[in-house]
């Protein structure tokens, strides 16, 4: 198990994703920034290749095209599957910044059978 949202969850993360199939021109560098959590706040970034994950990590990255800021409650729900992220984002609990195209290219991604899998994957290696 590892800790959510620390380098080594993100290292098992990006370690499950390697199976996930490629989706040629869905490329887009994300920001995530998780605001009140008990450590304060977290900042961590993915790099999405081809629809593929191939790089995330604690910090924050100098040529974001989509940042998303939500709390560390939401963040958490959305990564259980308790809040659904499209409608956490039309209510509001998730801000985005930059480029909202690239991030609504994301969404058949997202929606997924093999994206469920890997969710669902990644909580099972979660400590929340």
């Amino acid at each position: 198990m590892s800790k959510w949202l620390t380098q080594e969850w993100l290292d098992k993360s990006l370690e499950l994703a390697r199976d996930q199939p490629e989706r040629p021109g869905s490329n887009v560098h994300l920001q995530y920034v998780v605001t009140d959590g008990p450590d304060g706040d977290i900042f961590y970034y993915w790099i999405v290749v081809d629809g593929r994950l191939s790089e995330c990590r604690l910090g924050e990255l100098a040529d974001a095209e989509v940042t998303l800021t939500q709390t560390y409650d939401d963040a958490m729900a959305v990564q259980r599957g308790e809040l659904d992220a499209t409608a956490a984002f039309m209510q509001g609990r998730i801000k985005v910044a930059g480029d909202v195209g690239k991030l609504m290219a994301l969404l058949p991604i997202t929606t997924s059978p093999e994206f469920k899998t890997f969710t669902d994957a990644v909580n099972a290696i979660t400590e929340f």
